[in-house]
């Protein structure tokens, strides 16, 4: 049975040097609302945030936007947050990240910034402490996350990631196919759409 009906996109807010960068974001969005996910991200209509929103909602897609209210004037404009089926807004990063987690049953990072990172590799510890078993998916739109992978090995080979079992990011080169991966994926382990809240108590 295939638990997947929710994906959450890390991305970045602005759309880097590349084209590709948002091309990929556009696509994912679209191939989410063609496969009746629901679409959970950062918020943000700019950059490779807005692609990915603006490829869903133009596919009839459902999206869940939620960002921290200090950052809707910088991220987003109030008229394009109208646009998504769902907004929600939290007082910081903290609870937004905890939200997007509850609200996700799977997580795509498509290329950003620093921000986009943090988020991946904490779902990436949440993993490897075994409290959750959701899909993680390294959107490695040419190349970009390979840097972020060997220092991954790297950190394992020089012996710090002890539960590395639990760790086990899928790596996608073609965005057409993150989607399909995602659903094989989900259809292999049980991913709960809930996040452990004595774990998100302690965070």
């Amino acid at each position: 049975m295939n638990t997947i009906r929710s994906v959450c996109v890390y991305c970045g807010s602005s759309p880097g040097r590349d084209e590709a960068y948002i091309k990929a974001g556009h696509l994912l969005g679209r191939s989410l609302a063609k496969s009746g996910l629901r679409l959970v991200y950062g918020g943000g209509t700019k950059g490779i945030m807005g692609a990915v929103a603006e490829g869903a909602l133009k596919a009839g897609g459902k999206v869940t936007g939620i960002i921290p209210r200090f950052l809707i004037n910088r991220e987003a404009t109030e008229s394009a947050l109208d646009k998504l089926d769902e907004l929600l807004i939290t007082d910081n990063m903290h609870e937004r990240k905890h939200r997007m987690f509850e609200k996700s049953d799977a997580f795509v990072a498509l290329p950003g910034g620093i921000g986009t990172v943090e988020e991946i590799v904490e779902i990436m510890t949440w993993a490897q402490l075994g409290h959750h078993r959701k899909p993680i998916v390294f959107a490695n739109i040419k190349g970009f996350w390979d840097p972020m992978l060997a220092l991954i090995e790297h950190m394992s080979d020089e012996g710090f990631i002890h539960t590395a079992h639990r760790v086990k990011p899928l790596v996608v080169n073609d965005p057409e196919a993150i989607v399909a991966t995602i659903m094989v994926a989900g259809s292999s382990v049980d991913a709960p759409t809930e996040g452990v809240q004595s774990v998100i108590d302690k965070m």
